[in-house]
This record gives C-alpha cells, sequence and structure tokens, in this order.
C-alpha cells in the first residue's frame, strides 16, 4: 500500500523534498548575517536564565510577554551552543510549519494540490516570510498558530468532528501562550461560518453542533492560558498592552485621530513586504470574487479584520505586527498564479511571468540573504535590524576582546542601559565566564562611580550605544568603535582610566 501511494504521489512527495531543502537553505544560510537585536537579546537571555534556574520559567511576564517562545528557545539552547542562534532556529522551524500550514490550508480551501504548492512557494520567496522566519522573535510563531488555527476552524466547520475541536483548542492555546495578538485567532473563529452550509436540512443541528465543538476548543485554550495565572506576573500582560495599543477608554476620546495614518503605514509595510506583483494578484482574486466566494471572503476577512482593528487601536505599531495577517492574502495570490497559469498556453509566455512575477520577491531575498545592509525593506525595519542603534554591530567584537583580556585577569564591562541590548547581548555571551562582571547603568551623564572604583581593582571597560557624544573630560580611552550603516550611530568601547581625576 505505501509503495502503491508513493507511485502515486511521486511527483507531489519530490516536489515537496524540494521544497523542504530549498526552506532549510534558504532559511539557514548565513543565518547570523543580521546582527543580534535588541528584542533578540531579551528574549534570549530570558530563555538562558530559564534554562538555568526554573524557578524563573516564566522570567517573561516580568515584561507582559507571553513565554512559549522563550520556552522553546530555552530548550534548543541544550542542543545549540551560540543563542542567537539557538533562537534564530526556532523561528526557522516555526516557519517550516507555517509553510505546511499554508499548503494544507490551500488545499482544504480549494482541494487543488498545484495550487497548494504554489501558495507554499509563495511563502517560500515571500521577503516578509523569510526575514522574521530568521529573527528570534515571537512573530513567526504567532504567524504558525494563526495559520493552523484557520485551518482547524476549516475542517471544523465542514466535518464536526470532537478531534478537530480538541486540536484547534491546543492550537488556540498555543497562539495566545505565544503573543497577546494570538487572541485574534479566537476573536476571528465566527468568520468561519462563512464556509457553513446554510441551505443543508439539519442547518439548525450542525449549527448548534458547531457552537458546541467551538466552545470546547476555547475552553481548552483558556485552560492552556491559565497556566499563566501561576505567576505573580501575570497582571503585567495587560499593563504591557496598554504600551502598543489603546485601552478603549483612551482610544474612545480620540476614536479615528490615528486611524488614518495607521493605515497607510500598514499598507505600505504591506505592499513593501509582499512586493506589488503579489498585491496585484490578491487583487485580481478579489475581483473575480463570484468564484469560490465563500473561501476568498474567509481568507480575506482573516486579515482584513485584525488589520483594521490594528489600525484602529494601535498607538506604537511595527511591520512586524501584521506579518500573521498577511499570510492569506498568499493562499489568494496563490489562487489568481493558479488560474493565470491555466490559460497561459505557451511555456515561453508562462516562463516570462513567472520571471516578471518572482523577480523583485528574490532580489530582496538575495540582498537579506548576502548584504541585508542593501534590501529594500520598509524604513521602520530597517532602522530597528540594520541601520539605527537597536542593532548589535560590534556585539561579537566586544565578546571576543572580553574573553581575550578575561584570560589574563578578571575585568569589568559597564553599559550604558539596563534593559535590552545592553547589557543582555553582553550577558548571553558572558554569563559564564567567572572573570567578566557586566553591570548596566542608566541614564548615563557621567562616568557612574562604582564603575570608577571597579577600574581601581581591575582593568574596567564601558560600552557606549546610544549617547554618541562622550565628554573628553570623561576618563576614557576609546578601544574600538563599530560604525552602524546610519552615520549617526555606532557602538564604542571605551577602558575607564583609573588614575584620572574627576
Amino acid at each position: 500500500m505505501v509503495v502503491t501511494l508513493v507511485k502515486k504521489y511521486r511527483i507531489e512527495i519530490i516536489v515537496s523534498l524540494l521544497f523542504l531543502g530549498l526552506f532549510l537553505f534558504i532559511r539557514l544560510i548565513n543565518l547570523t548575517i543580521i546582527p543580534i537585536f535588541v528584542d533578540e537579546a531579551i528574549y534570549l537571555r530570558w530563555a538562558q536564565i530559564a534554562k538555568n534556574d526554573a524557578s524563573w520559567r516564566f522570567i517573561s511576564l516580568t515584561d507582559g510577554k507571553q513565554p512559549l517562545f522563550v520556552w522553546l528557545t530555552m530548550v534548543m539552547m541544550k542542543f545549540i551552543q551560540d543563542p542567537l542562534v539557538a533562537g534564530r532556529v526556532v523561528s526557522v522551524l516555526t516557519g517550516l510549519v507555517s509553510m505546511v500550514g499554508i499548503w494544507f490550508l490551500s488545499f482544504v480551501l480549494f482541494e487543488n494540490r498545484r495550487l497548494a504548492f504554489f501558495a507554499a512557494f509563495l511563502y517560500l520567496t515571500s521577503p516578509f516570510c523569510l526575514l522574521y522566519d530568521r529573527m528570534a522573535l515571537m512573530d513567526a510563531m504567532v504567524g504558525t498558530f494563526s495559520i493552523f488555527s484557520l485551518v482547524g476552524l476549516v475542517l471544523l466547520v465542514k466535518t464536526f468532528r470532537l478531534d478537530v475541536a480538541l486540536i484547534l483548542g491546543w492550537i488556540l492555546g498555543g497562539g495566545i501562550l505565544t503573543k497577546t495578538s494570538g487572541f485574534f485567532n479566537i476573536y476571528l473563529v465566527p468568520l468561519s461560518l462563512l464556509l457553513f452550509d446554510w441551505r443543508d436540512k439539519k442547518r439548525l443541528f450542525n449549527l448548534l453542533r458547531w457552537l458546541g465543538l467551538v466552545f470546547l476548543a476555547v475552553v481548552i485554550s483558556q485552560i492552556f492560558y491559565s497556566i499563566l495565572r501561576l505567576s505573580p506576573w501575570f497582571h503585567m500582560i495587560a499593563q504591557k498592552d496598554t504600551t502598543f495599543v489603546y485601552p478603549i477608554r483612551e482610544w474612545l476620546s480620540h476614536p479615528f485621530l490615528f486611524f488614518w495614518g495607521n493605515l497607510k503605514g500598514q499598507l505600505d509595510w504591506l505592499v513593501n513586504y509582499l512586493t506589488l506583483p503579489i498585491v496585484i494578484l490578491v487583487i485580481l482574486s478579489l475581483i473575480f470574487i463570484w468564484q469560490k466566494t465563500q473561501e476568498k471572503l474567509l481568507l480575506f476577512s482573516w486579515f482584513f479584520a485584525p488589520f483594521v482593528a490594528l489600525a484602529l487601536f494601535g498607538k506604537v505599531l511595527y511591520p512586524r505586527f501584521i506579518l500573521f495577517m498577511s499570510l492569506p492574502l498568499l493562499v489568494l495570490a496563490a489562487w489568481s498564479l493558479e488560474e493565470i497559469t491555466k490559460r497561459i498556453r505557451r511555456k515561453w509566455l508562462l516562463f516570462t511571468f513567472y520571471i516578471l512575477l518572482f523577480t523583485f520577491s528574490l532580489y530582496i531575498d538575495f540582498r537579506l540573504l548576502s548584504n541585508p545592509k542593501m534590501a529594500l525593506i520598509p524604513q521602520n525595519d530597517r532602522n530597528q535590524y540594520i541601520d539605527s542603534w537597536p542593532a548589535g554591530y560590534g556585539i561579537k567584537e566586544i565578546v571576543a576582546f572580553a574573553n581575550e583580556k578575561a584570560k589574563a585577569d578578571k575585568i569589568f564591562i559597564g553599559t550604558e542601559g539596563t534593559f535590552g541590548l545592553m547589557p543582555a547581548s553582553l550577558e548571553l555571551y558572558l554569563w559564564d565566564n567567572s572573570n567578566v562582571e557586566i553591570k548596566g547603568f542608566w541614564p548615563v551623564k557621567e562616568i557612574p562611580l562604582e564603575a570608577m572604583e571597579k577600574s581601581k581593582e581591575k582593568p574596567s571597560y564601558f560600552v557606549f550605544n546610544e549617547t554618541q557624544k562622550v565628554s573628553q573630560e570623561w576618563p576614557l580611552k576609546l578601544v574600538a568603535e563599530y560604525p552602524r550603516p546610519d552615520p549617526h550611530y555606532s557602538m564604542r568601547l571605551y577602558q575607564i582610566l583609573k588614575n584620572h581625576s574627576q
């Protein structure tokens, strides 16, 4: 039987293995070419602490962040020594699961294997997905749970099966254990009724069955989420959420003041990351809305509802917030791609069409993999990951310097910053070196007295990351400077001069 299935689906198996190889290659090659980013440093340090001290397994809640990504990274750190690689590999693996999820979502909706492979290829080559599948951030995982939540809901509304509801509950629970935006998977559950067969004579009975199974799935998800109540820091989640979205009471005082600005910014990010040719495919699928109407409305609504909600309530926005929302659009684009492919008979013309369609995406992908400084991504993300102070240029060099100096003597390193890139990025790599003492200070308006006292005991250094002008009167000697693409920002390592009188 196995041999028969292999023969029957040999093309699909070969293509799937090819996709797997391509995915792992382009996700893993030059994985650390983009330096460690400030949020990555925080999450990875949390995972490292949790790995070494079981009492801190809920450490992410101290900053109002759900812990699932930290927990998985903690496990990966047992197998991969470099903490940055370990965290990014977690995102690579969740991205792989997302690509599989995109395939299944496309197939259960349209029952067309080639269309499903088109959707998977769009995920594989998407600059948006490529970037975040290679970052030690929660957003790739949020996308994974979003896609599989939609797969589960589609299967549930078509089959009304108990086992599907149970698995859906686990998926919904995983989503909300990853990030607050995972709650959208629960809020959007009613949209699956777009696929409900309202003409069936048993529609009332089936609707009651659906309601009962959905209720069960949501209850299971809340049982998962209730694990977080074991921590005394659970309340920090709601407090942290207000940093990024307006509470209802505050939003009512200016309901549409920021809406159009947010919406314009989000649309700009979406077009930049999906690329214009793919956006055109999405629009074409909606123009021909009378074909597979219910399926298309479900996919578009799964994107549109959270997209508009974020524009309405968003206070602090970043492009990565719309990643999970954009994934259903790839399936819509795949539908258009399949329809166009069926209608172009001449191979040379079809090949030309594919070249025009994917050239821009592949160009951005190539730059992200080989020279991120030249990648055409939104400026907001360039500032975060490549150009400005959040990007950790110089971390590897400072770590290597510290390890070398610590071979002969104990040393002290002070950092500008007590939370974030500094000192977390240095602690990640130097925490187990007993000859290195690290301490963060903020704000730094002069060299802290404690750092000056340390310089009298042992060789002492200070790292500046945000302050770009250091007074010549301070007792410092520049050891090294690590420039960023933005000439206004660089990371600098100084030695504290112990004999200098303040």
